[in-house]
């Protein structure tokens, strides 16, 4: 099914020219009423008028979340404070939170973004939706209600925290949609285990899953366990939230809101564009909103696009796997390691729970990383020569991966923390030293 066919199957001409027409009245519209892109465009000797088509974008500044901080808390706010209706934060625990408004035209464009991202897993008007992402001032759970409401389907706001009472109303409320984070629904399929409950009982039929980085792997773990199909949802705060990005039920690569967001690719260096389909950072302007809109934001999100044509039908393009966060990835002994390298090699392996912790050290002048993973119960064992030879197993397939040696750390199952949010799959000891 698709939500809006008029916006999400129109061809590749008619949506160049509707990304040009609303970039050339965006950055208009920042240049008058956002003393920060009024200030930077002038140091470039850039005016609105400059703006011809989607193409000029490359002749915008960039924003960064450094942007957002250093103008806390509403210095990149384009209307005035009268005309925002809501506004959200990120937790703040690296600094300033970075704070976003919205108008009720962003709140109407969110909403639609959402009702995309629920018909693209199958989801109706018919369908309970529980929506188990953190409300507040985070913007999944809220972002993703009132994206429920308005496709017209029922709203269950669990939010996070008691998890057997989550699963006790998805089997007595019949639940048939589950927005959660990717680490958190398998969470609950252990909950569900502990309390003697099959899922395969269940009505679920769907999962709208974001929030956190995960893999083909893990999606496949989720669905055995669950007994429905998994769908990324990709977002950020600073751009919208939860919707910038959907799966369709090929399951391959999430369609981006393109009328709503517009899309680069560049090289992480130089800043500069890659070749089509070529990996890099992921760069997004907000075409379409009017409380706090961005031009050229850095996600930090290493990632490619895919202009291929999709056989569900959208023509938007589609957002390939995240690789992993420039600022996120781990410089060990002078190479490269993302998170995701290693997840990948650990859900590859049925020997493991998809639950692990990277653990970042510098002893003398050496860098160091230990993964502590979970041992799946079937094949925990108190044989010394069982345990050694499984932790040589591992460390191999990561030393072949990651092109350094990792000390390898086996732990009973759930002996690593769980948590209702975003998982914390690195603890680097040497910011701390």
């Amino acid at each position: 099914m698709i939500w809006n066919e008029n916006k999400e199957c129109m061809s590749r001409d008619e949506r160049r020219e509707l990304q040009s027409s609303r970039l050339r009245k965006l950055v208009d519209y920042v240049y008058h009423n956002t003393p920060f892109y009024r200030n930077k465009m002038q140091a470039m000797n850039l005016l609105p008028s400059d703006i011809k088509d989607i193409d000029d974008i490359v002749k915008l500044p960039f924003t960064t979340k450094q942007d957002l901080r250093d103008t806390y808390p509403y210095g990149m706010f384009a209307a005035p404070i009268r005309d925002i209706v809501r506004l959200h934060a990120s937790t703040g625990t690296t600094g300033k939170p970075t704070v976003v408004g919205y108008t009720r035209q962003d709140l109407a464009v969110w909403q639609e973004a959402i009702a995309r991202v629920i018909t693209a897993a199958g989801g109706a008007r018919q369908d309970i939706i529980s929506v188990g992402y953190g409300y507040g001032l985070f913007t999944g759970g809220l972002g993703f209600h009132y994206g429920v409401e308005h496709m017209g389907a029922t709203v269950i706001p669990t939010s996070t925290g008691n998890s057997e009472k989550h699963v006790r109303l998805l089997r007595d409320f019949g639940i048939t949609g589950l927005a959660v984070t990717p680490s958190y629904a398998l969470y609950l399929s252990e909950v569900m285990d502990k309390m003697g409950i099959d899922p395969a009982s269940l009505q679920l039929r769907f999962a709208n899953l974001g929030g956190e980085p995960w893999s083909p792997q893990m999606r496949k773990d989720i669905e055995q366990k669950l007994h429905l199909k998994a769908y990324n949802c990709y977002g950020l705060s600073e751009i919208v939230g939860p919707g910038v990005a959907y799966e369709c039920e090929e399951q391959n690569g999430s369609h981006f809101n393109e009328d709503h967001f517009y899309p680069e690719i560049l090289c992480p260096d130089t800043l500069q564009p890659v070749p089509a389909g070529d990996t890099g950072e992921l760069v997004i302007t907000t075409l379409t909103k009017t409380g706090m809109p961005l031009l050229r934001y850095r996600t930090k999100d290493i990632t490619s696009l895919d202009y291929a044509p999709c056989p569900c039908g959208r023509t938007n393009v589609r957002l390939n796997a995240i690789l992993g966060r420039s600022d996120d990835m781990l410089i060990i002994r002078g190479i490269n390691v993302y998170p995701s390298q290693v997840e990948s090699v650990i859900l590859d392996m049925p020997e493991f729970e998809p639950h692990y912790l990277l653990i970042v050290d510098r002893v003398g002048i050496l860098d160091s990383l230990e993964v502590q993973v979970e041992v799946r119960s079937e094949y925990y064992s108190d044989e010394l020569s069982t345990i050694l030879a499984l932790k040589k197993k591992l460390s191999d397939r990561l030393k072949s991966v990651l092109s350094i040696k990792a000390a390898v750390k086996l732990v009973e199952p759930n002996s690593i923390e769980r948590t209702a949010g975003k998982s914390k799959r690195v603890i680097d000891k040497r910011e701390l030293k």
